[in-house]
């Protein structure tokens, strides 16, 4: 696991998904993203470490778009522009609660380490994620 720092584009794995969305067809990129949720969330037993890297990306750039929301990364981040994936919100918390939830290959490598700054990312995440008191969560 290429990792340098505690940020949803800061490893190797998350930095490709970044490229992948580059790569895909303007059309098909909020399908890659919803993919990408939906894919953790669908996922029985041992989470791999990369299905949550790309996970926890793919609720970023969801949360990018939310009010309070910071902006992907400028330089491991995709560079071409995303639809509105704000009708993504449900699944990117259902995915990040799927990455922090046991047996989560990241959750371990995370608590082998100092991991309260990245589960305090995850739960920044989550905060912009979550919508506010009458607002709802648009069906998906």
């Amino acid at each position: 696991m290429g990792t340098w720092d505690i940020g949803p584009f800061d490893n190797d794995t998350a930095a490709d998904f970044g490229g992948d969305l580059d790569e895909a067809a303007a059309g098909e990129r909020e399908g890659v993203v919803r993919g990408t949720l939906t894919h953790v969330i669908d996922t029985v037993g041992y989470l791999e470490a990369p299905e949550s890297e790309r996970a926890v990306a793919a609720a970023a750039l969801v949360a990018a778009q939310c009010t309070g929301g910071e902006p992907s990364d400028p330089i491991y981040g995709p560079e071409e522009p995303l639809p509105d994936l704000t009708g993504l919100r449900d699944l990117a918390l259902q995915a990040l609660e799927r990455v922090v939830t046991e047996p989560s290959e990241l959750m371990e490598l995370w608590g082998e380490s100092d991991g309260g700054p990245w589960r305090a990312g995850i739960r920044r995440l989550q905060s912009v994620l979550t919508p506010p008191p009458g607002e709802h969560l648009s069906p998906v």
